[in-house]
């Protein structure tokens, strides 16, 4: 059984119930009912050859589409609650190839929709749009399957009352695929490859440069994934990385998809982010990296998002491209438009480490050691936890030398 064509083709079959009248709840429950007839009884060769009928191996999507639609009619023949459904099942379309209709971008934005928590719609994402079983999207998120389907069924009922023909939000489509992304890998299921995967069939389906521009984004920081890491699972900074160990296919595509969607004079902040991406993707050594050119997209960023992260980012690159005091300044001025810092801590993510990496390239090895510590302590993982515990511990050696 190809499961990767059964994931393919659930977000276009879904689509297709929901257009004809299903709601999306029930519309997912029937096209999960097939997508398990499916398993059961197709070949393990779909080719037209492996079937005297052949009919599902000549049109898997509409032997789907018909399966899908034949569960839910009777689940809603079922349900006397809910005759009022009865209209739609008058009379059950014919058996035959699958409407040319694709309306998979529909589902992209159904499951984006505004009234969904950040962690609801990726949830529902990846379930009906990524066709991953609710076990596999529990074991990524690290959460128990029964919580999982909480969510999912909470997002289900939340969307059900949406209209299909309803215009969705592009920005919030990105969003939460770049949440998915970020997420990286769990368990079995590797996120980053499914965001990936999901972007692609994205860009497919319409014609954006934010949408080439997350693609690339993605290729580019998933080129380096190989060498983020040491064999005993430690973190390895960008600076230390073996870039022989690069996806060089991965970058080369990355780039081109870029260049492309800048070239349309239409940018936004996935796509500065990529050219971010692809100018440390360009560099042999990290000695040759264009530091005055990554603080030109920096300035894009902070003119596009004005987000304090962006400002943090950019002050480690102005401390690269003018050196650490210049890098000091940028971050004091960040701290001066952050009303809720003090010197109690800093409530943004990453401050702390950014500060100790620029004190420490300015020789001032105790207040590095200390704010690497600090920053330890309010690390979101275990494995950037112990990084940083390591930096502090190596300034503490060094100084008692």
């Amino acid at each position: 059984m190809d499961e990767a064509l059964l994931r393919n083709l659930t977000p276009s079959v879904l689509a297709v119930l929901v257009r004809r009248g299903a709601d999306f709840a029930a519309a997912e429950d029937a096209v999960q009912e097939a997508l398990v007839e499916a398993v059961r009884v197709w070949p393990a060769d779909l080719s037209p050859s492996s079937s005297s009928r052949g009919y599902p191996m000549r049109d898997p999507k509409g032997w789907l589409v018909t399966v899908a639609w034949r569960k839910f009619l009777d689940a809603t023949r079922a349900d006397t609650a809910r005759r009022r459904r009865e209209e739609l099942v008058d009379e059950e379309p014919a058996p035959g190839p699958a409407p040319v209709v694709d309306d998979t971008l529909q589902l992209y934005f159904l499951c984006a929709h505004p009234s969904l928590t950040p962690s609801s719609a990726v949830a529902l994402t990846l379930r009906a749009v990524g066709g991953l079983s609710t076990r596999q999207i529990a074991q990524a998120y690290l959460v128990p399957e029964a919580t999982m389907a909480q969510r999912i069924s909470r997002a289900k009922r939340t969307v059900s009352g949406v209209r299909f023909d309803q215009p969705g939000d592009v920005a919030t489509v990105l969003r939460v695929l770049y949440l998915v992304f970020n997420e990286g890998y769990s368990g079995d299921v590797d996120l980053a490859a499914e965001a990936i995967r999901l972007t692609r069939q994205l860009a497919a389906q319409v014609d954006h440069p934010e949408v080439a521009g997350l693609l690339a984004l993605m290729l580019l920081h998933h080129a380096r994934r190989a060498a983020r890491t040491a064999p005993d699972g430690s973190l390895v900074p960008l600076a230390e990385q073996d870039r022989t160990r690069w996806d060089t296919e991965s970058i080369a595509e990355g780039v081109e998809i870029l260049q492309a969607a800048l070239a349309r004079d239409r940018l936004g902040e996935f796509q500065a982010q990529a050219a971010i991406a692809a100018l440390h993707a360009d560099a042999p050594t990290v000695e040759e990296t264009d530091w005055v050119q990554i603080v030109e997209w920096y300035d894009e960023l902070v003119r596009l998002t004005d987000s304090p992260v962006v400002r943090l980012n950019r002050a480690v690159a102005v401390g690269e491209a003018d050196g650490p005091r210049a890098g000091l300044a940028a971050l004091a001025a960040l701290d001066d438009s952050t009303p809720s810092s003090s010197s109690k801590g800093h409530p943004m993510p990453r401050h702390a480490a950014v500060a100790a990496y620029l004190h420490e390239r300015d020789g001032d090895l105790a207040t590095a050691a200390r704010l690497y510590a600090e920053a330890a302590q309010k690390a979101p993982n275990l494995a950037e936890r112990d990084h940083l515990t390591r930096q502090a511990a190596r300034l503490n050696a060094r100084r008692s030398r």
